[in-house]
Order: structure tokens, then C-alpha cells, then sequence
């Protein structure tokens, strides 16, 4: 299958689910990840502020923000680039590009690296590659910050036998799909 096929499979597959049913279908992807030992080591993630046809993320942003931890999230700047800032609430989250939350350009940029990445995706592979949703923001970030660990989380019918992959295409070192 091409990428756009298993992107359209995909979309036809989380539309048999109503928002509530993939929230719900979210919820014990969501405690493997908090239980993960990567992320209780954790001092900086990134994470994603979710669509509502995502693994939904809102909680565990809030949980690990009230843990301590640093919490990054993913905005496009002005030129269209995918930049880090941190997560200080949800007040300080604004409507961005796509209708995706994301912290105000007031925000902060991290001083250093998080260790640790959590990666949305259309679909995965048991290899790791990814599919995203056909922009690329997270290949070309990754790939300039390859030192961190990055962790895809999906539902488990957006898990693949096999994706297709270019060499631009940046693998997740593990896949949390439930």
C-alpha cells in the first residue's frame, strides 16, 4: 500500500469510532506510557496536545506537568516550522495551524533537549516508522535532534504490517499501541 492508501484505511477506520469511544480506547495506551520507565525517569518530554482523532494526550500532559516534570509541546512558528515550547497550563494554550493547541509564542523555548519524545502518527510499524499525516514537521525536527528517545503511541488498527519508508523518514525507537 502506498502512504496515502494506508491514509485513507486509516481515516476510514477512526471514523467507526465516535470521539468518546477513541478517548476511551485511549486510556490504557495512556497508562502503559505514564508507567513506562523512560517517562518516570523523565525530567523534559515533549509530548502532543491531541486531535480529537488522536490517542487522547490532555490528561497525561496535565498529569506529568503537575508530577514536576518539564513538559514540551510541538507549535508552528510564523515561518511554518515545527518549534518546541513549554507547557505551563492550559491557559497558555492558543489555536494553532490545523486547530491544534499549542503553547503561546510567549512561551519558552527549552534551554536544553528533552530526553524523551511522544510521537503522534497516522500509522506505525512493528520497525517503527511512522506515518504521519503528510507534512513532515516531525521528520525534519527529529532529525536534527536525534539524540532523543521517541516513543509513537497509536490505536491498535494503526498499527501496520509495514509502512512504507523514504530515507527522509525518521523512525520511533518503540510503539505503545495498548
Amino acid at each position: 500500500m502506498t502512504k496515502q492508501e494506508i491514509r485513507e484505511q486509516v481515516r476510514l477506520l477512526k471514523r467507526q469510532h465516535t470521539p468518546e469511544q477513541l478517548r476511551r480506547m485511549s486510556q490504557p495506551i495512556i497508562d502503559r506510557l505514564l508507567s513506562h520507565p523512560r517517562v518516570r525517569q523523565a525530567h523534559a518530554l515533549l509530548l502532543y496536545h491531541s486531535l480529537p482523532d488522536e490517542v487522547y494526550t490532555h490528561e497525561a500532559v496535565r498529569q506529568l506537568f503537575s508530577e514536576g516534570k518539564q513538559v514540551f509541546l510541538p507549535a508552528i512558528n510564523d515561518k511554518g516550522e515545527m518549534e518546541i515550547r513549554a507547557y505551563q497550563g492550559e491557559e497558555s494554550l492558543q489555536t494553532g495551524d490545523f486547530n491544534i493547541l499549542q503553547p503561546s509564542s510567549l512561551n519558552p523555548h527549552p534551554a536544553s533537549l528533552p530526553s524523551l519524545a511522544v510521537i503522534p502518527g497516522v500509522a506505525f510499524d512493528r520497525r517503527g516508522n511512522r506515518l504521519g499525516r503528510g507534512k513532515g514537521y516531525y521528520d525534519r525536527f527529529l532529525s536534527t535532534n536525534n539524540s532523543i528517545y521517541t516513543i509513537g503511541i497509536c490505536f491498535p488498527f494503526q498499527f501496520m504490517e509495514n509502512i512504507p519508508a523514504e530515507p527522509h523518514d525518521i523512525p520511533v525507537n518503540e510503539v505503545i499501541k495498548s
